[in-house]
């Protein structure tokens, strides 16, 4: 408990963007953010004055970090199940917690338990040779696989014609190719008490593997498949007794909402409810994960366009820093909202986002990618 404030202190493991963001919305609680940054050049680390450094892998670093704190939460997945384990032992509150959180962690395992609960999943299987590839493709290539831990922003996924193509070394899922019309996201928030809050399921559009562009709500979603989405979060995140915030990324295949990964944590997908829902996703976790009534899902306006802005485009105008760029999107889209992380520019990496809201999802989605261009390559065409 702050002693000045008389209220929790939230302990968030991982100083990336999701901390930086969260310590945003903790500002407006009076509540107190605690980070476990690795660096201090993190982006939540230089934002957030209670901030610790040390490896989410090191045990004693976290039972350190764990001691100031009411509640400890992550901004990733990757603490080792183990070590979670063992702040609870140790007497840490933890949310979500190790039983949770390694089917966030283990794409094997969260496969296992969706099927063992007739929950919708791409067919699939573990793989370790070069002839358990053979046998799950059976003729059907491509197919795609997966590092069972690990991997982010199209990392540790491989789209691959033949077994030749799997990398060697890792221990592996395949999948098949599932034939999609668009990938989506039904965001849950649930506290211990039970109490759930969902958000309006949105279109993620990828590139590269990684999500460029989120549109809320999903444009053309029946109102009944949108409904089934949803059901479908609140149903994992009550069987998996998940507390916080759950994204589950789901296919659609114009027929099926199939499950494909699970994240528990704030999301790239929710990121438009910082200025389009009426509580953002990250007030919503910190909520959610003091057990506190959660707030309003709806949503402020009638079409919400979040696009990512990423790192290492070829710039039209190689020489224009990133505080030109700035002046120049301000200039042309004065209405979007801009949020950068603070970090070091690196190709294909997320830097920022950029919101636009009103009534015409396609006018609001022009002034999205116009200035995610602004600020990623220094100009208006590709």
């Amino acid at each position: 408990m702050d002693t000045r404030t008389g209220l929790p202190v939230v302990g968030m493991v991982g100083g990336g963007q999701l901390a930086r963001m969260t310590h945003q919305a903790a500002i407006a609680l009076g509540q107190s953010l605690k980070v476990l940054a690795a660096a201090d050049t993190d982006g939540a680390a230089r934002v957030a004055t209670d901030t610790e450094i040390g490896s989410h892998t090191d045990l004693d670093a976290l039972l350190a970090f764990a001691r100031g704190c009411d509640v400890v939460t992550f901004d990733h997945e990757h603490v080792p199940t183990e070590h979670i384990r063992e702040l609870v032992k140790a007497g840490a509150v933890v949310r979500p917690g190790a039983d949770a959180l390694i089917f966030a962690q283990d794409k094997r395992a969260m496969r296992e338990r969706l099927t063992a609960s007739d929950v919708p999943i791409p067919r699939w299987a573990p793989v370790r040779t070069k002839e358990d590839l053979t046998g799950f493709a059976h003729g059907n290539w491509p197919i795609v696989v997966k590092a069972e831990r690990g991997g982010y922003d199209g990392r540790g996924v491989w789209i691959i014609d033949g077994p030749d193509g799997a990398p060697d070394g890792v221990d592996l899922i395949a999948e098949e190719r599932v034939p999609l019309l668009r990938e989506l996201a039904a965001v849950v928030a649930r506290s211990p008490f039970g109490q759930v809050a969902v958000y309006p399921v949105v279109e993620t559009v990828q590139r590269d593997g990684i999500c460029v562009e989120v549109l809320a709500p999903a444009p053309g979603l029946d109102g009944d498949r949108a409904v089934q989405a949803q059901d479908l979060a609140i149903r994992i995140a009550t069987e998996l007794d998940v507390v916080g915030l759950l994204a589950v990324e789901l296919f659609d295949t114009g027929t099926d909402l199939l499950v494909n990964e699970l994240a528990m944590r704030p999301h790239n997908s929710a990121h438009w409810t910082i200025e389009g829902a009426r509580t953002s996703q990250f007030e919503q976790h910190l909520r959610a994960v003091l057990d506190y009534p959660m707030g309003d899902t709806s949503m402020t306006a009638p079409a919400v366009v979040m696009a990512n802005v990423l790192g290492g485009r070829p710039a039209q105008n190689a020489d224009m820093s990133l505080d030109e760029r700035l002046h120049h999107m301000f200039a042309a889209e004065p209405a979007v909202k801009v949020h950068l992380y603070g970090k070091e520019v690196r190709p294909g990496r997320k830097i920022g986002h950029v919101t636009a809201l009103g009534d015409d999802l396609e006018k609001v989605r022009a002034s999205a990618a116009r200035a995610a261009r602004w600020l990623s390559e220094g100009g208006e065409e590709r």
